[in-house]
């Protein structure tokens, strides 16, 4: 198996060149079939599965019942594919599916995602990936053990790890159920299950290793499918394929269009509200939902842990710099799909007679994705008109049209009337989006159960075979939980993902970053600071989502709070603050916790502060940090 391994590292750009050949002729040949005439619903199958087969086979090639391999891919993988890895667990469907669609209804409001996820990787790079490397652990809470004294810690990281993954999972599989959904014409329930085998035959048998290897070849296909579409637009529309440059254009004529259509033009800046007024609450929504991602980022326990897998402290670095360099590709294309995107429905869509509007208008209908309001009783047809009354015309008003979020960038081909086998590509890209992020969220989440709070707090007398099994059960039972939970509920994928983002940076950052570089703070400092940010920001995310006529009623003594009606429930905003960004109130209440506990409590040994200081040199091989305890 090592002979195997050694083989397979060496000629990696190899296999990974022929792969994405084959992908590519695999394609050809797809587009070749829809010129026969063959129809789109076999192409849709053909995709799907096709792309699944292939994750599912590497996952069975890297198949391990090696500890070291299972939990850190051996600690093996070179800077470049690490970084191609990273992109892959981070190119969620929040980034794939939501990204351009919040850019494409809030305008330079959306910048906020991309400027936020792009931040954080430096916080990464500058405070976290070398001096994690370099404590040699498993897990993230094998850190906050190691540095802040024991179990409680470890228990309380494992709690944190637990909420933020398995909401950030529950916004891929709804992703990969909307995906599948629509391309295998299946109800949505059925298919975030069928999805759910996907993740599940990629990670189980390997962990990380496997998952390191097929996210390496998922990020292959999620940029090919991201960049096809959007540089076929842009020629079409500007005819100059580099739509990171050209979409200016298309902005003018959606600026035009606009005019026609007797639309104010709102969003001159991130600063102003649906008429284009200044409004000093956008501007604080803005910035708070940057510090939340960004901090968020530098927090979530399946993006550091892709840092305890590179052969060396250097490589851990080097690899923070290939993922921003894999990341810019997809981000620096997005404000472009989402203009070509607006501009395509502009053109294609509004004002076309109700009666001979595209079949993709019912498809996507029928899954709640698009409406065509016309009448008030176009509801029983499009659940996203439910309220809306039409003018009866039967002419299609740009006030009538409704277009979800999640339906911008994989309804564009079709509403662009590109090849169906570019809509094709575009659902295979979404579905490896989705199940790279989620394989390392199951991961991270079945890691934590089976090693921190089995192995580490049960039964550290455990053998490698049971404690891999147990792991694998635990990540069957959580992905199987997390498909229920989003096939019943469903949800905003730029929501849940937002939601996950602060609770990580409430109840981690403070603990990692003060960890490394506050040498004094001691095991009561890393306590606090989880409980204090962590509980704050689960207070005020349930309280304001589930409760908001509580907290205005209750909680008026913090300052302004509005009722504002959003996902069907009275949401409490405080400060005008939306609750995506409810981290705002946990992230300095963790630090400040942090500091006040380390300078009344014990502070870290001696020997500890001895290591810390130790983590800090650039160069050097890995320490035991448990042994500096």
């Amino acid at each position: 198996m090592a002979a195997i391994q050694g083989g397979f590292l060496a000629n990696l750009g190899r296999v990974y060149a022929i792969y994405t050949g084959a992908f590519v002729g695999f394609t050809i040949f797809i587009g070749i079939l829809e010129l026969f005439g063959v129809p789109n619903r076999i192409l849709g199958y053909l995709f799907i599965f096709l792309t699944l087969g292939v994750y599912a086979l590497i996952g069975w090639l890297a198949r391990t019942a090696e500890v070291n391999e299972y939990y850190v891919a051996g600690r093996v993988v070179p800077a470049f594919y690490n970084g191609m890895a990273t992109g892959a667990d981070w190119m969620s469907a929040a980034s794939f599916i939501g990204m351009a669609g919040s850019l494409y209804f809030g305008g330079y409001g959306g910048l906020a995602f991309v400027l936020g996820w792009t931040g954080g990787y430096v916080l990464v790079s500058i405070l976290m990936a070398p001096y994690l490397r370099k404590f040699g652990q498993f897990t993230v809470p094998d850190f906050f053990s190691a540095r802040y004294g024991g179990n409680l810690a470890r228990g309380l990281a494992v709690i944190v790890l637990i909420t933020a993954s398995f909401t950030y999972v529950v916004a891929q599989i709804v992703g990969v159920g909307i995906i599948t959904a629509r391309f295998l014409d299946i109800g949505f329930q059925v298919a975030c299950f069928v999805g759910l085998i996907g993740i599940l035959l990629c990670s189980m048998l390997g962990g990380m290793k496997a998952v390191t290897w097929t996210q390496v070849a998922q990020y292959i296909i999620l940029i090919i499918a991201y960049l096809i579409p959007v540089v076929v637009l842009s020629a079409k529309v500007t005819g100059v394929p580099i739509p990171q440059i050209m979409y200016g254009q298309a902005l003018e004529k959606i600026e035009a269009f606009e005019k026609t259509f007797g639309v104010a033009q709102p969003y001159a800046s991130a600063f102003t509200d649906a008429r284009g007024n200044y409004s000093p609450t956008a501007m604080w929504n803005f910035f708070a939902l940057i510090l939340c991602l960004m901090v968020g980022t530098a927090s979530l326990p399946h993006i550091l842990m892709r840092y305890f897998t590179t052969p060396s402290v250097k490589q851990a670095r080097d690899s923070v710099a290939w993922s921003l360099f894999f990341i810019f590709l997809l981000y620096f294309t997005a404000p472009a799909y989402a203009a070509f995107a607006k501009l395509e429905v502009y053109q294609n869509v509004i004002g076309q007679p109700i009666a001979k509007l595209p079949a993709w208008v019912a498809s996507w209908g029928s899954i709640g994705l698009v409406g065509a309001c016309d009448t008030a009783q176009a509801a029983v047809n499009f659940a996203l008109c439910k309220g809306v009354t039409g003018n009866g015309d039967g002419i299609l008003q740009l006030s009538e049209f409704r277009l979800h979020t999640d339906a911008v960038v994989l309804a564009t081909p079709e509403i662009a009337g590109l090849p169906y086998v570019i809509s094709g590509l575009v659902a295979a890209g979404g579905l490896a989006a989705a199940l790279s992020t989620a394989d390392g969220l199951l991961l991270a989440i079945a890691n934590a159960l089976s090693h921190d709070i089995y192995y580490k707090m049960i039964d550290p007398n455990a053998d490698t075979k049971r404690r891999l099994i147990i792991s694998r059960v635990l990540l069957a039972l959580v992905a199987v939980v997390a498909a229920y939970v989003a096939g019943t509920l469903g949800a905003d994928i730029l929501f849940l993902v937002s939601w996950a983002f602060s609770i990580a940076a409430a109840g981690l950052f403070a603990g990692l970053v003060l960890g490394i570089w506050w040498k004094r703070a001691g095991d009561a400092a890393g306590v606090w600071g989880i409980v204090v940010g962590f509980g704050l920001c689960m207070f005020f995310l349930i309280t304001t989502e589930f409760y908001g006529p509580w907290v205005k009623a209750n909680l008026s003594w913090l300052g302004d709070i509005n009722i504002v009606k959003i996902r069907g429930r009275d949401v409490a905003y405080i400060w005008g603050i939306n609750n995506i960004s409810v981290g705002i109130f946990g992230i300095p209440a963790a630090f400040l916790a942090m500091l006040v506990a380390g300078w009344v409590s014990k502070p870290a040994s001696a020997e500890m502060q001895d290591f810390i200081d130790s983590i800090r040199i650039p160069a050097g091989s890995v320490r035991n940090a448990e042994a500096a305890h």
